[in-house]
């Protein structure tokens, strides 16, 4: 069965999406006449792209002409299939004369045609296969899975001869489709355009041909009423009736001009019409669908979503089309009412839309300029005053319309919730106001020849004041949004059509420290993760789905640290959202998580909230971790208690990293040993980012030799020895003459390897060994590991290791004042429950 008898077995809803991709660009007649023709030959292993192909599209086009003539030829001239060849004739003349000069627009056309049939086909028979319905009306005979399958065989084969890799990355993604779809409406659309301007062309040739037609009709009668006076001889009576047959003849050619001046212009009002409205219609598809849908995107990114810049390169080149066809429509439009005006012909009944047109496309201008001034590098959501910012806006549509003649100027400033919202509503008061203090906020338009693009990018702008509103209830300064707001004045036509353009940006908030970060994080990943299209500034749900949040929250830890949560981790983080340790709830889904519960409110005995531990554990996996956390080694986001069930089965020195549920970006190390009472599993007290920015992951790891094997079976140092940083014996000096200390991490009474042998055989063990440096010495106790043992709370200590250096030789006998030591410092540390 061909694609096109499939198609025709489709749904009512289906068969109107094929219906629309057809139309006098290419005629549904021709496609369903020369339905297995098309399929067979219409695939050649060309891009349409390529204008090197040109004469290898003209032959097939030519060979598509003859075969449609032939088809026509054949049909006989009944009354049902009249109509049917009388539009398959014209088609053949459209065909030769719209696309003589481009025959691989036509072969583009034809492609893009098949592509979305295929589409269509292969989604309803997907939707088909899987409810286990008939393809089809009701009327449709049921096909048997084999029959479904065969047919997806075939429809293969259709469309992948012997090159089909190279034809299915010509046919390849949505965005190509999209692209292709787009650009075949433009080339329909600019066809058009240009044959009205034909049309316009020969009205003004008709009215010139009727004003030299009038000029002698107005000498005969002058002559006529010359004879008139003059005596009534033979001669002048035979001319008279000369003049007056002339006279008689020149009238009907007048009738018969204006009569065809007339329906030139009829046709002519509405072919523009027609085109206007075509052209509103694409221009709105590619303003309120595709240009929403990238600043959609764009506000993803924030998140940490992958954003297609390159396709804003296409939604310029659609908007420059745009711009140019609506430009030129509106120019024919005026042309119309200069020839209309000229020679004055208004039969009775006699409505003119032009002016009409006129205002339509004028405004389809301005809602294009307008619409197209935008942002295409977003200033820093997280805004910290007196902190270097950029930003860079662009116009779409700056080189077709010339703007770039009088480059613009574009001023920024920042503006509140409250004045952003009067801002929509055209209160014109609004654009002079402005919440705080911005340096370097103004800037020219330059125009770039290689890249057709109009902007200007802002690199040293600073906030150096803010002016906040007052806060209500809960509210903080890390919950008040501003937004940056660009305003300029574009020149179209020589001055003929000024507007004045703004944007905002995605909201702002503004911070005066570092502290303040996370929470502010918090307010714009909110506003970027649920913001609605067409709110108002900067209104999000009060409360949203679990699955949205985790959707939001992977995509931020998917990329600060480069790999993505899993289910697990999310159900992990979906208990600890809604405080549910205690319940069997497994499937948090569908419950609703407040804005207070994700941000406002602390975990249950704790002093942070739930996004101040997910931030905290974020940045000190991307900052510290990333390595170990892409290569899947950090299990993470795991219970104490789950850990130790874990970990309790396993070998003795398997271990695991987990984040602390205490400790704000702590990482606890668990392990399974045996410290001389009995295999247990411990905990080792929280690292931070302090920590590790003493000593990494993977060198305490090293340090601890009794930790062998990484949960559940991987050898340590196949999961971390990329991450070691040996030391090399004999290091020279620096050049100060100071030796550089190696800081060791160790944990008091863990050192013995599983198998009994010393894990630090060259390290020092008397009781006078060097102390730790103040800046690594922890204030806070250790951590106790769940187990009855009280030698298993343990928290790391750090040791010299001055790197092979030899160190004075002691004198066993030398006198030892013991009024100089302070015996307190050797007392046993105090620990308590993590």
């Amino acid at each position: 069965m061909s694609l096109w008898a499939k198609a025709q077995h489709l749904g009512e809803e289906a068969l109107q999406q094929v219906r629309a991709a057809y139309g006098d660009h290419f005629p549904i007649e021709v496609r369903h006449f020369l339905a297995g023709w098309l399929e067979e030959k219409m695939w050649p292993d060309f891009d349409p792209e390529n204008p090197s192909y040109e004469h290898y599209a003209a032959e097939l086009v030519q060979a598509m002409i003859n075969e449609l003539e032939n088809k026509a030829s054949t049909m006989a001239n009944t009354d049902e299939l009249f109509l049917v060849k009388m539009k398959l004739n014209d088609s053949i003349t459209m065909f030769k004369t719209r696309y003589a000069n481009n025959n691989l627009a036509l072969v583009r056309i034809i492609k893009h045609c098949l592509s979305s049939d295929l589409k269509i086909v292969q989604q309803y028979e997907s939707t088909w296969n899987s409810a286990g319905t008939s393809t089809g009306d009701s009327n449709s005979s049921s096909l048997p899975q084999a029959s479904a399958s065969r047919m997806m065989e075939h429809q293969q084969q259709i469309i992948q001869p012997q090159q089909q890799p190279q034809m299915m990355h010509n046919l390849g993604s949505a965005l190509e489709a999209t692209n292709a779809e787009i650009t075949t409406q433009i080339e329909y659309l600019r066809s058009r355009t240009q044959k009205t301007a034909e049309d316009c062309r020969h009205i003004e040739q008709q009215q010139e041909s009727f004003a030299i037609k009038y000029h002698e009709c107005t000498k005969v009668n002058a002559q006529l009423q010359h004879l008139a006076t003059q005596p009534r001889t033979p001669i002048n009576l035979a001319a008279e009736a000369k003049w007056k047959q002339q006279k008689e003849l020149l009238e009907n050619m007048l009738s018969q001009f204006v009569a065809s001046v007339l329906q030139m212009r009829l046709q002519l009002s509405d072919q523009l019409k027609e085109t206007i409205s075509l052209l509103n219609a694409l221009q709105m598809r590619v303003l309120d669908e595709e240009l929403i849908h990238w600043k959609r995107e764009q506000q993803l990114a924030g998140n940490g979503a992958s954003h297609v810049q390159t396709n804003l390169d296409s939604i310029q080149d659609w908007c420059d089309a745009l711009a140019e066809l609506v430009w030129t429509n509106r120019q024919q439009v005026k042309e119309a009412e200069r020839l209309a005006a000229k020679l004055a012909l208004e039969p009775p009944g006699f409505v003119n839309i032009l002016p009409n047109l006129l205002n339509q496309a004028t405004q389809m201008l301005s809602s294009l300029v307008t619409s197209t001034f935008i942002i295409e590098k977003q200033p820093p959501q997280v805004m910290k005053t007196n902190t270097r910012f950029s930003s860079t806006v662009r116009l779409l549509v700056g080189g077709k319309l010339n703007v770039h003649m009088n480059p613009p100027q574009v001023k920024v400033s920042i503006i509140s919730e409250s004045q952003a919202n009067s801002l929509l509503k055209n209160d014109k008061n609004v654009k002079g106001d402005s919440s705080g203090e911005i340096l370097n906020n103004t800037g020219s338009m330059e125009y770039h020849q290689a890249t057709r693009q109009l902007s200007v990018s802002f690199r040293n702008m600073q906030l150096k004041k803010i002016k906040r509103a007052e806060k209500k209830g809960t509210e903080s300064v890390m919950d008040e949004k501003f937004a940056l707001l660009f305003q300029s004045q574009f020149n179209v036509g020589g001055g003929e059509l000024v507007f004045q353009v703004w944007t905002l940006s995605l909201p702002v908030v503004v911070i005066v420290h570092g502290n303040q970060e996370p929470h502010a994080w918090a307010t714009v990943t909110w506003d970027n993760a649920f913001a609605e299209a067409g709110r108002p500034p900067f209104t999000v749900p009060e409360k949203v789905p679990w699955h949205a949040v985790a959707e939001a929250l992977n995509m931020k830890f998917k990329s600060s640290t480069g790999r993505a949560l899993t289910e697990d981790n999310l159900r992990f983080l979906g208990e600890k959202a809604f405080r549910a340790g205690n319940s069997n709830i497994q499937d948090y889904s569908s419950m609703l998580l407040t804005w207070a519960q994700f941000c406002k409110e602390p975990l249950q005995e704790r002093n942070f909230t739930f996004w101040e531990w997910f931030y905290s554990v974020m940045k000190v996996t991307r900052e510290h971790l990333r390595g170990p956390w892409t290569d899947g080694s950090i299990l993470g986001f795991v219970r104490k208690k789950q850990a130790e069930e874990m970990i309790s089965s396993c070998p003795l020195g398997t271990f695991l990293l987990r984040f602390s549920d205490s400790e704000l970006g702590g990482v606890v190390i668990a392990w399974y040993g045996n410290q001389g009472n009995g295999p247990a599993v411990s905990m080792l007290h929280p690292f931070t980012s302090k920590d590790f920015s003493i000593r990494s992951l993977g060198d305490r790891l090293s340090d601890l030799q009794y930790l062998t094997t990484l949960y559940p079976d991987t050898p340590k140092d196949n999961a971390f020895s990329k991450y070691y940083n040996p030391f090399r014996d004999n290091q020279p000096p620096q050049k100060n003459g100071y030796v550089m200390p190696v800081l060791v991490t160790h944990v008091p009474g863990w050192d013995r390897l599983p198998n009994g042998m010393p894990s630090y055989p060259s390290t020092p063990q008397n009781m006078f060994q060097p102390q730790s440096p103040e800046g690594s010495v922890r204030d806070t106790p250790s951590v106790v590991s769940g187990v009855e043992n009280p030698a298993s709370y343990l928290s790391a200590e750090y040791e010299y290791d001055y790197m092979g250096q030899d160190l004075p030789a002691m004198d066993e006998n030398a006198p030892i004042d013991l009024n100089s030591f302070n015996f307190s410092d050797f007392m046993p540390q105090n620990y308590k429950q993590e």
